[in-house]
């Protein structure tokens, strides 16, 4: 798969104050967007067309830039902004906040599209997926259950508990009667780390063994507890750790 990184902040349009209309077409983002096609285009200019205008004294691609410059030029980082914090910048409106964050959110929903009763779990990198979207860019702990059937089937994704920003409490009895009321054969559970740092924490590896010796006496066992991280995870059945 290609990557295209945003080109660098000191780039052609770190000049050009005066307003996109004034460019010289190749240089204007809707008309090389409608020239080249999206892949061509940078970060900046992505979150321009998004944008729509800048202020009066910024292009829409050099507010995109600043914006972008905020947040590590990078989209991970700039989803987790809230409409107050992008309503900071001079240019960004309510209704321009609003349309970065349906963008934002649009991305999170296209990586998740297929039906979950078509996806069978045949790797910790699937089960990642199938809760990256509701848990990478969460401000606080939320811990999940993937319900499965006999052949690893996704029967059901369900929030089992939410929390603070270091901690969750999740109540087993919970967790075992939706995954009865399911019909699971198994499940998986996971977790978000709103720090960005997947390691397991003691209480993590706690709530780990109370699950897999509740799900031996359920015959339900825990496949895998996946912790997530913004970009990254962690897996305990990858590291043997569900014994």
């Amino acid at each position: 798969m290609a990557h295209h990184p945003d080109k660098n902040l000191n780039d052609d349009y770190a000049h050009q104050s005066h307003p996109i209309t004034e460019w010289n077409e190749d240089d204007r983002p809707r008309e090389k967007l409608q020239a080249q096609g999206p892949s061509n285009l940078s970060k900046a200019e992505l979150l321009a067309i998004i944008l729509g205008s800048g202020s009066r004294n910024q292009s829409a691609v050099e507010l995109a830039q600043h914006i972008l410059k905020d947040h590590d030029s990078r989209y991970s980082a700039l989803g987790k902004a809230s409409l107050n914090d992008l309503m900071q910048y001079k240019g960004v409106g309510e209704a321009k906040a609003i349309s970065i964050a349906a963008a934002m959110e649009i991305g999170r929903r296209r990586e998740d599209e297929t039906p979950a009763a078509q996806v069978v779990i045949k790797s910790s990198m699937d089960a990642y997926k199938a809760v990256r979207r509701l848990l990478r860019d969460e401000h606080n702990e939320k811990f999940m259950g993937i319900f499965v059937g006999v052949r690893n089937q996704i029967l059901e994704v369900r929030e089992i508990a939410s929390g603070g920003m270091t901690q969750v409490t999740v109540d087993l009895r919970n967790l075992f009667k939706m995954a009865l009321n399911y019909k699971a054969t198994a499940m998986i559970v996971a977790h978000n780390h709103p720090s960005g740092n997947p390691k397991p924490s003691q209480s993590d590896d706690v709530l780990t063994k109370r699950i897999v010796d509740a799900g031996q006496l359920m015959n339900i066992p825990l496949l895998d507890h996946i912790i997530v991280a913004d970009t990254e995870y962690y897996s305990y059945a990858d590291e043997n750790r569900l014994r």
